[in-house]
């Protein structure tokens, strides 16, 4: 396929994460969207009301039962005449880490806020990545069918609390919990929208001209008009380059779970979303969208099919043209690495694909040999840039005491280490048969336990340690800390690095002064987790 026909298919690909505090609705436009794009015939809702099946990316059992997204999910769908590759991601911020590697894969994100609650917590932290990362954002205020704050304090909001200038592309008609539609400030005209016996289903529009938008709504259109006439007074209209600088987010409001204003995010989504660009390596250079094939590993996931206990790798499309069975070159090993099984995804469905292009997420099925950050290509030789770790604040023993079960005991932990669930440590002071678990968050703890359980089928017993924090250290630093009172040396698994932890930041500095010339490097911190 020539250089011109990749820049094309390229061009009609629309890469992008949904991210959001938790309970902000991420699940639930996420299925919204596929509803719109017509991949699905009915919305379930996050809890499974009313008989519904659960969300098609909320695939886990553990996430069906807590009505949370726990691990990211890829769903590729045809919608108008672009390939969307959607990826949903936890909210919780115990499983950022997730956030975070799928972000490196993405060319967009939407941000959903919570009407009422406008920007939380974990909101703020996942915009300071995408602005350090120059990704994009398309902003959804969902939840306008309740009571909430107002739409411009909202805006004022994002302005003055992350410096990111919004420019709304639709306005609300009716303020929070009184919602009649929105005006479409590019089209300029108002949708109203009509909700579906339980929202299960697209909502029915209407377009309204303005004499019978002010006749049936009166002030609220009125209103509406006037604001709508401010903002763009005070130049907070759409610009495409500022946008795709990351210098201003555009904003839509909608009801996600009514499926209100979903249709206009998504064709927002394809006509704004920035195409796929050329991805950096390591020594700073840009891969062309039309050089031979390379791809990156952001994901490992395990037995999401528990009747076959397969192993997928989530591999983001940075050049030229991936054919299914194609030899390409491991980045990280020089060796040949044959795609046999390669698989479009759509939550946990999967099905087999003969190519794909820049932008795309496919599933590397059993590619048991591959890690994340892995680099893959070929022809000329490209490595991307490696995913950091988090620097873990929650630590754990795990054990199990059936020793019958040992070796699958192993085994899962050795999954769970690749997937990135937890780091796992072992040290010489606890042996192998009682590793510990390192994690952002206690949450990650509990994930663990259960999947080991549902797909290992091992009991197991999780004790927490009194260690907050830890640093990388050295072969001699481990020598000299291996006695030091309050502190534990381990060796991280994944990448056999020596780690030294320690219950506080008082009891660090004390070793950094009683220990002089003992190598402390700080890991990644929270706040360059960007």
């Amino acid at each position: 396929m020539s250089g011109n026909a990749v820049m094309t298919e390229a061009g009609k690909r629309r890469t992008f994460a949904v991210i959001s505090h938790p309970d902000a609705g991420k699940s639930t436009i996420t299925e919204a969207l596929a509803l719109h794009a017509s991949v699905i015939g009915e919305a379930g809702a996050v809890h499974g009301k009313g008989g519904r099946k659960g969300v098609v990316s909320d695939w886990m059992s553990i996430e069906q039962q807590r009505g949370i997204s726990i691990t990211s999910a890829v769903l590729q769908f045809a919608y108008r005449d672009c390939v969307v590759n959607l990826l949903d991601t936890p909210g919780h911020a115990d499983f950022s880490e997730d956030t975070y590697r799928v972000l490196t894969a993405v060319d967009c994100a939407v941000m959903l806020l919570d009407a009422a609650k406008g920007l939380e917590p974990q909101t703020l932290k996942l915009f300071e990545v995408c602005r350090h990362r120059r990704i994009p954002v398309v902003t959804f205020i969902n939840k306008w069918d309740r009571p909430g704050m107002a739409a411009l304090e909202l805006l004022d909001e994002i302005e003055t609390r992350i410096g990111i200038r919004p420019t709304p592309v639709t306005w609300p008609v009716g303020e929070a919990g009184q919602f009649h539609g929105v005006l479409d400030l590019q089209a300029g005209n108002m949708v109203h929208f009509e909700r579906t016996p339980g929202g299960s289903r697209a909502a029915m529009e209407e377009i309204v001209s303005a004499a019978d938008a002010r006749a049936r709504y009166g002030d609220d259109y009125v209103n509406a008009t006037e604001e709508a006439e401010l903002l763009a007074a005070s130049d907070q209209s759409h610009d495409q380059k500022l946008f795709t600088e990351a210098v201003t987010t555009p904003v839509l409001f909608g009801a996600a779970v009514a499926n209100f204003g979903v249709r206009q995010l998504l064709d927002v989504l394809i006509d704004l979303g920035p195409k796929p660009a050329p991805q950096v390596d390591v020594d700073g250079s840009a891969r062309d969208i039309d050089a031979p094939f390379s791809g990156f590993v952001f994901k490992i996931q395990a037995n999401m099919n528990p009747a076959h206990r397969d192993q997928v790798a989530f591999l983001r499309v940075c050049s030229g043209r991936f054919e299914r069975g194609m030899v390409v070159t491991h980045g990280a090993t020089g060796r040949p690495f044959t795609t046999k099984y390669a698989q479009s995804m759509f939550g946990s469905s999967r099905d087999t694909i003969d190519q794909a292009f820049p932008g795309d997420v496919i599933g590397l099925v059993n590619a048991t040999n591959l890690s994340i950050g892995d680099s893959l290509y070929s022809d000329r030789k490209v490595v991307y840039p490696q995913l950091p770790s988090y620097a873990p604040e929650h630590f754990a023993t795990i054990r199990t005491d059936d020793t019958s079960k040992a070796k699958r005991f192993r085994k899962g932990i050795a999954q769970l280490d690749a997937e990135g669930v937890v780091q796992v440590l072992y040290s010489d002071l606890r042996g192998e048969q009682s590793p510990v678990l390192a994690a952002v968050g206690p949450m990650q703890f509990d994930v663990a336990a259960h999947r080991l359980r549902a797909e290992f089928s091992v009991p197991v017993t999780i004790d927490n340690l009194p260690f907050q924090l830890a640093r990388r250290t050295d072969a001699d630093g481990a020598v000299k800390l291996r006695g030091a009172p309050g502190v534990e040396v381990f060796t991280r698994a994944r990448d056999n690095a020596i780690l030294a932890a320690f219950p506080n930041r008082w009891r660090l500095q004390t070793i950094v002064n009683d220990y002089s010339g003992v190598m402390l490097e700080p890991l990644l911190a929270d706040t360059d987790r960007s």
